[in-house]
């Protein structure tokens, strides 16, 4: 959570960036985003005068996130003359957009963060098609796997403005430094490193149970890249179930971390009480004597990571989720693409904008934010880590999978408490439940699809 697509992994290249020295110049990166003109920015973007026009956009944003998407609404008031007002929404964003257009007040743009809710949200004739300024800052900007994304049945509804890398391990360089652990890059390798650091005294790995999505997240990752791109589609769609031999292989493999309590922090019950800010605070707070030496989630951990006091790049490393078996280190993302609910001259301008490098530079230099936008120079990111990981998700083209979870029907992946969610919380608590788990999982989601 926190989306597809007949992709081709090239997931190589996005390691070899990853792992590679850095790209772009400097630290700097803060003073090199988009100019603020009226209505031509560095990019040559130009966009209508929309003085006197009031504009509202929806999204689950809170915190930093809503901080710093505010900064690119303000750039596009002072270019456009338009008035932008950000409306808080609940998730899912799909009830809370439902409850608007049938009060007769939807709003005008909403940040969609799953792949189904464009679909569903298309089916019901809530958003309108893209418009011509959109489609081609769209076409110019965006790899042919991000702009299907945003499309239903060849139509294009979305922008993707807000990406996600979310196949990555952070990892506590002192605790590292300590065991004398280095970068895995294999299953193999990551489980024999949480032995090494886990017999220097430090507990490996930091997962945030209590949050359901974070154990889908884990599942995709390994399943991807043991199973395949062309399973890993099968499965999204259900064409595939869950009782596949596919998937007692991926949990078996996951069993092997989630079956050893003394590799988690705070042991099994810890992680099931643990939700993600969490995992990833106390993986960077103490230093060496932190309650975990690794977390994994997405680039977006680097926020939680800031909240310690350590330092990105020093304090805090990165390295891709590693290959296992015989497959390829996986890409899995995520991402919110702005749709129009209202077919207005102020709606499909912002639509533009946010198509463009103009919008997604002035969050990037902010940090905490990765744009599938290919136009962005990278050096406006504010260090080598974030850098890395946003030429990593460029670099794999169209050789990514968006998040399966986020893709399927949201009672099965995307409810708290429910389907998906729960039945891997029920695996954490008792990974050696195999059969019992798929089963679970098959009669919701066959319940799930059927609805």
């Amino acid at each position: 959570m926190r989306t597809t697509r007949t992709l081709q992994l090239v997931a190589v290249t996005a390691v070899a960036v990853l792992t590679a020295a850095g790209c772009g110049s400097g630290d700097g990166g803060k003073g090199s985003g988009p100019t603020a003109s009226a209505g031509t920015g560095g990019t040559g973007l130009t966009l209508p005068s929309l003085k006197g026009e009031k504009i509202e956009v929806a999204a689950v944003w809170t915190g930093p996130e809503q901080e710093n998407f505010t900064k690119v609404l303000k750039e596009f008031e002072k270019r456009t003359g338009a008035t932008v007002t950000f409306v808080p929404a609940q998730d899912p964003i799909v009830n809370f957009l439902g409850t608007k257009i049938a009060g007769g007040s939807p709003p005008d743009v909403a940040m969609l963060p799953q792949v189904g809710a464009i679909q569903q949200a298309a089916a019901q004739k809530w958003i309108k098609p893209l418009g011509p300024e959109a489609k081609a800052q769209l076409t110019k900007n965006f790899s042919k796997g991000w702009q299907d994304l945003g499309a239903v049945d060849g139509t294009p509804y979305g922008v993707y403005f807000k990406a996600a890398n979310k196949s990555l391990v952070w990892y506590n360089t002192a605790a590292f430094d300590n065991a004398g652990a280095s970068e895995p890059k294999t299953w193999k390798d990551f489980l024999a490193t949480a032995e090494t650091i886990s017999a220097s005294g430090v507990t490996p790995v930091s997962v945030g149970g209590a949050d359901g999505w974070t154990l889908t997240d884990w599942f995709e990752n390994v399943y991807l890249s043991q199973a395949g791109p062309e399973k890993y589609d099968q499965l999204a769609k259900h064409t595939i179930k869950w009782t596949d031999p596919s998937v007692t292989q991926a949990l078996n493999t996951l069993a092997e971390l989630f079956g050893k309590p003394a590799l988690l922090a705070g042991g099994t019950n810890g992680a099931l009480q643990t939700e993600f800010p969490v995992s990833v605070t106390q993986t960077f707070t103490g230093g060496d004597r932190a309650k975990a030496a690794m977390v994994f989630e997405g680039d977006f951990s680097a926020v939680n990571i800031a909240e310690t006091g350590a330092k990105v790049g020093t304090d805090a490393k990165v390295f891709p989720f590693p290959a296992v078996g015989s497959g390829a280190a996986p890409v899995v993302t995520g991402g919110d693409a702005a749709v129009a609910l209202k077919d207005t001259k102020g709606a499909q301008a912002l639509l533009t904008f946010l198509a463009s490098p103009d919008a997604a530079g002035i969050w990037a230099a902010e940090g905490g934010f990765l744009s599938p936008n290919k136009s962005l120079d990278t050096a406006v990111y504010p260090n080598d880590v974030q850098r890395k990981i946003a030429t990593a998700l460029i670099g794999a083209g169209d050789g990514f999978r968006f998040d399966m979870s986020d893709q399927m029907p949201q009672s099965f992946g995307g409810t708290p408490g429910k389907g998906e969610w729960k039945a891997l919380q029920d695996f954490l608590k008792n990974p050696k439940d195999v059969a019992g788990t798929q089963a679970r999982l098959e009669a919701e989601a066959a319940k799930a699809y059927k609805g």
